[in-house]
């Protein structure tokens, strides 16, 4: 997002300009529900181009891209030690080894 973008606008910032999200699940399952379906769909729904959610139990990384009318169309999942290339417009590669020390 570009530099102090959420600078004075509070609580609902507008999302424009923010080309990813990152989640990682929790071990309280309420809380996993909303990191696996909740805020995936909402952020989905703000158009965010891409949203990456670090697996803990699973050990994997997923990648959901393409947001359209509420709904990322692309979703893909490795496993940690994988290097993940981020679609555009984030277009980075995220090397995930080191995941596998944080996991439990």
């Amino acid at each position: 997002m570009p530099e102090d973008h959420f600078v004075g606008q509070g609580e609902w910032a507008s999302p424009e300009g923010v080309l990813m999200t990152t989640e990682v699940t929790s071990r309280d399952s309420d809380t996993d529900l909303r990191d696996r379906k909740d805020k995936r769909d909402g952020y989905a729904a703000a158009d965010i181009p891409v949203y990456l959610l670090i697996d803990r139990d699973a050990c994997m990384v997923t990648v959901y891209s393409d947001p359209r009318n509420g709904k990322y169309l692309s979703r893909v999942s490795h496993p940690y030690g994988d290097t993940v290339k981020l679609p555009d417009p984030v277009g980075i590669t995220l090397a995930t080894e080191k995941l596998k020390d944080y996991t439990h």
